[in-house]
This record gives structure tokens, sequence and C-alpha cells, in this order.
């Protein structure tokens, strides 16, 4: 077998740690690799690299296509971008693959039944990072969920569960609030689960879908769900199965992926010795799959899952039950190893199939008759009398708009607005056509604009307004 070139960073805090203790365990299985190493992370952004990686190291992502990542910190405040985020968005990696199993009675747990997969999109949604400071009292962040961004992923989720041989297929969304955006996901939701009749579907509004994984996770099999929420479900999942500590996940996409585990670098106890490795080699497991060294992956998993019977515990899931020997990162390693070509007594056997499904591919929609009917001004202005500012409006509304509502944080406060609504300085005024249904052109709106700056008001955002084969683009304000 030819060795797979696979880039390889070994992190911050217990990363060093944890990737040794896991190459360990991938050369004694038979682990076909040519290894190329980068530095990520910590010591880079200290050194001005606001993204935490150097420029170089993109050839070796780029070349390799494969990354194995240990676990970075991402210093916090202002100028600082994650390191994760940017190489799932910069490489395309859409797809954030997330197995969550129990391994009880030998790792607790309250939910001792659980074998779910969290997929998740990883491009899109609150975490595009596209965030303003627009006037003194009012930040905003944009969320942008994409018809290309969704049918990639949820083709993908429908693909996985197919031919993991898995049953039923969940979507959250919170479309019940956010009608375009997340009721776009619902929408392609519902339009690819037409394509897969032998796979049970069902949609649940994100919070009660939450709530519910929460009390009886045995009931989920597959969740497909936004960037967002994706990464709340995923970790409050691996630990209802016993430690976030055990789980690991792939990132996936058309030009690479990137394997990893879920948690964190825990400085508080790097340097230790203590760290539980499993997350990153359950990571590097996949991978294995990944690069089609499948039956190596299986020696590796099922090793793992008689070191865990024979009660050979880091000390994170020690327990004085079912533990039979508490040990550090080496020697849990070592125990791994210890146990290539044994497989579990009670805990599943894993078998990894060879036909591996492609990468969806997604095909663009014929284009629609887009129509630009109004626009939404936003102003910074802390005047709160709304009915002088109304008054105003109208006298600048020129003969192609009229003025249709104000609002303040969502909420219409003209016309007819309550005098208990809190308002800050942030504003949003709706202006239509003239006349109803009355389209209007970027020449009126630049000429709105131009009257609005020349009476001095503070206009700080756009929004335009468009039909698309006459349906609506743009949700509703309060009461209209």
């Amino acid at each position: 077998m030819a060795k797979v070139p696979v880039t390889v960073a070994y992190g911050d805090g217990i990363g060093p740690e944890i990737m040794e203790a896991t190459l360990h365990v991938l050369d004694k299985a038979g682990a076909e690799l040519e290894i190329e190493e980068i530095v990520v992370g910590k010591s880079l952004y200290e050194n001005g690299f606001s993204s935490g990686i150097k420029p170089e190291a993109w050839d070796s992502l780029r070349r390799t296509k494969v990354f194995l990542k240990a676990p970075i910190t991402t210093p916090q405040g202002g100028g600082m971008k994650s390191l994760n985020v940017t190489i799932r968005k910069t490489l395309g990696l859409y797809a954030n693959v997330r197995p969550c199993i129990s391994y009880a009675p030998y790792v607790r747990t309250k939910h001792p039944y659980v074998d779910l997969v969290i997929i998740r999109e990883n491009e899109e949604d609150l975490y595009a990072g596209i965030e303003y400071r627009q006037t003194q009292e009012v930040t905003q962040a944009l969320k942008l969920i994409s018809r290309p961004g969704s049918e990639k992923i949820i083709r993908y989720a429908f693909e996985y569960t197919k031919h993991r041989g898995r049953k039923k297929l969940t979507c959250f969304t919170k479309d019940n609030i956010m009608k375009i955006s997340d009721g776009l996901f619902h929408q392609v939701f519902d339009e690819i689960a037409q394509d897969y009749p032998e796979i049970q579907t069902e949609h649940m509004i994100v919070d009660i879908g939450m709530a519910r994984l929460a009390d009886t996770p045995e009931y989920f099999d597959a969740v497909v769900v936004p960037n967002l929420y994706g990464d709340i479900v995923s970790d409050i999942a691996a630990q209802l199965t016993g430690s976030v500590g055990l789980a690991g996940s792939s990132n996936l996409g058309d030009h690479g992926a990137m394997f990893e585990a879920i948690h964190g670098s825990a400085p508080d106890i790097a340097g230790q010795g203590v760290a539980n490795p499993s997350g990153l080699l359950l990571g590097a497991v996949l991978m294995l799959d990944h690069i089609d060294q499948g039956q190596v992956a299986e020696r590796i998993r099922n090793a793992w899952h008689k070191t865990i019977e024979d009660g050979i515990h880091t000390g994170d899931i020690f327990n004085e039950v079912k533990s039979k020997e508490k040990v550090g990162t080496k020697a849990f390693a070592q125990a791994v190893v210890d146990r290539l070509g044994e497989e579990p007594d009670s805990l599943r056997r894993t078998h990894y199939q060879a036909d591996a499904f492609s990468m969806p591919v997604y095909t663009r929609k014929p284009k629609t008759k887009k129509e630009l009917v109004g626009v939404d001004v936003f102003f910074d202005n802390e005047d709160a009398d709304v009915e002088a500012f109304a008054v105003q409006l109208q006298a600048l509304t020129g003969d192609s708009f009229q003025l249709a509502l104000i609002s303040n944080r969502g909420v219409k406060v003209w016309p007819d607005g309550f005098p208990e609504t809190f308002c800050t300085d942030h504003w949003r005024v709706r202006l239509m056509g003239a006349s109803d249904g009355a389209v209007v052109s970027h020449q009126d709106v630049a000429q709105l604009l131009q009257r609005m700056a020349d009476a001095g008001l503070d206009f700080i955002q756009t929004e335009h307004l468009y039909h698309f084969d006459g349906e609506r683009g743009y949700s509703l304000g309060q009461g209209q």
C-alpha cells in the first residue's frame, strides 16, 4: 500500500501529548501515512498571524488534502479569527460529521443506548462572522443561509444515512421565527427527502428538538442541522454519551478533509500526561476510513473498544464500578496498541465499508425574475420622537417611494406603535414603491439616499427588497 500524504498539526495545550499518542497507535496499527507537519495556533496568534496559520502552511493542506489537527487555543478578544472556521471555509469543508455513541456500562452515562450522528453545515449561518457595530447601542451579525450550502449538506446527510444503514434523518431549524433563512433550509430538506423514500424523515423546531435530544437521545438516528445549532447540539449529544473527550469529528468537502477531536486544548492540564487521547484517536480513525485504509481503522477502533471494556481508563472517565486501572495519556495509547487484532466482547464490533459514497454535486437552479420593489434604510438616530421622524422621512420620499413603516429591533413603532415599546438608537425605515406593486430602480434608491444625506440623516445600512417570480424575498414588518 502506498503511503498517503497527511498534514498534521500538534496544536496547543494538551494537543502535542494526545497527537503523539494518536500517531503512536496509528503507526503500530500499520497505517501507511506520509506525515507533513505544520505549526498552527497560539504561538502564531501571538506573533501577529490573526488567523493562527502561516501562508506557507496552506501549501501543505492544499497538496495533501487531508489534515489531522490537535486542539488549538484561540486567544479571546477582537482581531483573532477562529482557525477551525478559517480552514473549513477556505477549503470548502462544508460537512461536519460527529458520531455520538454511548459506551455503557464501561463509561458512565444516563443514556446507555445512544448511537446517533450529527451532520452539521460548516460554512454559513452566523459563523460567516460578518458583524458590525452600527450605532452607540446596537451591534449586528448577518445570518447567511444559501440554497447551495443547504442542498450540499442535506444531500450529504441523506447519502450518509443511506450508506451507513441508518433509518431516520431529522432536521432542526427555527423557521417558525426565521421564516426566510431557516425556512430555506427546511424547504430544501423537504425537497431532497423526496429522492429518498426509504429514509424516514422529520423536522423539529430546534429548541424542542434539543430538549428532546437532551431527554431521550435514543429517539434520534441522524440529525442534519445548520451551523450554529449544530455546534451546540453536537456537544450536547457527545456529553450525553459520557464525555466530550471521547468524540472525534470529520470535516469534509469536495477538495479536502480535516479530522479532529471536538474538545478544546485544555491548557489547565497540559503537560501533566493525564489527557484522554480518545477524541483525537477516533478522529484519526475517521481519517483512515476516508483515505481507504478501513482495515487499519477497524483494528484501531476494535482495540479501543476492547481497552474500554477491559477497564483501562483515563481519569476523565474513571469510575469505581467498571474501571480497573487509571492510566495517563501514553499508557492508554499503549493499552490500545497491546490490543490490536482483538475484538470487543460486548461493545459493538466495527466494520468500515469499502464502497464510500461520493460528495454530492450541486447544480445551480434557473434564475427567477427579480424585481426591486422597495428598500429598508437603517438609521442611527437618538431622537425617540418617532412621529416627528416619520414626518421628516415622508418629506424626503419623492415621487418613487412611500413610507410603509418604522421599526426598532424588529418591532413596528410607526404607524400605530405602542408607547410601552423600548427603542434604541437603531431604526429601520421601510420605503416601498409609490403605488402597490410598483417597481423601483437603483437610481431611485440612490436619489433617495442623496436626499437623506442632504437632510443630515445618518443612514448606516440599506437592504433592497425584492420579489422573485412575484414571491416576496423579505420578511414583513410587524403589523404589515
